[in-house]
């Protein structure tokens, strides 16, 4: 099959070596913390937790942070490439073996009896594991099997879009995307526009549209690949249409919220067009001045729920960005190896740490008084495990994705 040819791209200025990815492995490496001490801390430390909870979400701040990172860094990664195809193998190899071994080894335990998985009620296995196989199943109306999968169907519909925009050549806009979307969310939420969890899936029925979506997906995937420009488009649309189909109206978080999550993302997005010189810092700042004002203002008009405090949501956005912020003005410094090192291995962190846990919950038991000492243990046993995951799991199998993209690289 004939290779497809690059897509011209904007040109993107290589970054120095001492100002490289330092600093966002920096922050993805803290966020991951935070999102292990989120989970550990219902085992270890519940009563501190009921406390925080309200002031500070953790989990929302964890995964704000790795949005924005996400959105810093994908669509470079697609735009320096300039083949969708080679960008393809690069996410397939970089997200799906180490969430094939996570995956299996929970169900190896759960098969064992020493931890048990989330119950999918009427849903068959078939449906359960196509679901999960795409990595919208958080969107398809399919609970995840770990409960931090959840942030890959936004991460997935995150791909999908930015190819979309690829393929049509809109992929400079990103400030205006990132506007629009959080501008929507606002409008949602000031205009009483509530959906109920899944509306789709309750609408057309979960397996229906895990059969549609699953389909689309991957004659989007084929056809963006493709080295017809024709079919380039119509894949590339057909992604794009099929995310911001299943992230408004059939999400498990409120509709204002998966606005802003893609928001914030293509927020990440327009920064680093401001640091390589595609856009102005006027125009970045302008952007995240408007997702920010729009996500609060989202967030407090939402108003306080029975599993949500305005309060904590918004103290932890501000301080993901804040975060952000302050890793890209120390992008020129000398970031400490221990920082990077974590964000090296931030992905298996966050994939890894909920096994233990249920073995934990599903042995020992959670703790009826905060024991701060098996938190620090609980983080001290997890990072070794994690080094282990990343060297023998992510790094060989993103070693393999390049040297298949290679290969398929158009000349």
């Amino acid at each position: 099959m004939q290779s497809p040819p690059r897509v011209p791209a904007s040109p993107v200025r290589p970054l120095s070596p001492a100002s490289r990815l330092g600093w966002l492995d920096a922050a993805r490496g803290i966020a991951a913390l935070v999102v292990v001490f989120d989970h550990s801390s219902y085992t270890f430390m519940a009563d501190f937790r009921r406390e925080l909870m309200p002031q500070f979400n953790t989990s929302r701040y964890g995964i704000m942070v790795f949005f924005l990172v996400s959105g810093y860094i994908i669509p470079a990664s697609l735009e320096r490439r300039g083949c969708v195809r080679t960008f393809w193998i690069g996410r397939i190899f970089r997200v799906y073996p180490l969430w094939a071994a996570v995956v299996t080894v929970l169900l190896a335990l759960d098969l064992l009896g020493i931890a048990e998985i989330r119950d999918f009620g009427q849903q068959s296995v078939a449906t359960v594991a196509v679901a999960h196989a795409t990595l919208l199943q958080e969107l398809l109306g399919t609970p995840s099997l770990l409960l931090v999968l959840w942030t890959l169907s936004y991460e997935m519909s995150f791909y999908l879009l930015v190819v979309a925009l690829f393929t049509v050549r809109l992929h400079g806009r990103s400030a205006a995307v990132a506007v629009v979307l959080a501008v929507l969310a606002a409008a949602s939420v000031t205009a009483g526009v509530a959906l109920p969890s899944s509306a789709l899936s309750g609408l057309v029925g979960t397996g229906p549209l895990i059969v549609f979506a699953s389909i689309a997906m991957g004659v989007a995937i084929c056809c963006a690949s493709a080295a017809s420009p024709v079919l380039r488009v119509f894949g590339g649309a057909l992604g794009g249409v099929l995310a911001l189909t299943l992230v408004p109206f059939n999400g498990t978080v409120p509709l204002w919220e998966g606005l802003v999550i893609l928001a914030v993302m293509f927020l990440g997005t327009a920064v680093h067009r401001a640091e390589n010189g595609q856009s102005t810092w006027r125009r970045a700042a302008g952007t995240a001045v408007t997702v920010v004002a729009c996500a609060v203002g989202s967030a407090y008009w939402y108003g306080d729920g029975d599993h949500f405090t305005r309060r904590g949501w918004i103290v932890a956005f501000l301080l993901a960005v804040l975060t952000f912020g302050a890793g890209l003005l120390s992008r020129r410094r000398r970031i400490p190896r221990m920082l990077t090192g974590l964000g090296t291995i931030s992905y298996s962190v966050y994939l890894l740490h909920p096994v233990p846990l249920a073995v934990i919950d599903s042995t020992i038991g959670r703790r009826r008084q905060d024991s701060p000492a098996l938190e620090v243990a609980f983080f001290a046993v997890l990072l070794p495990l994690c080094l282990l995951t990343h060297r023998y799991v992510e790094a060989p199998s993103q070693a393999w994705g390049r040297r298949l993209a290679r290969r398929v690289q158009p000349p």
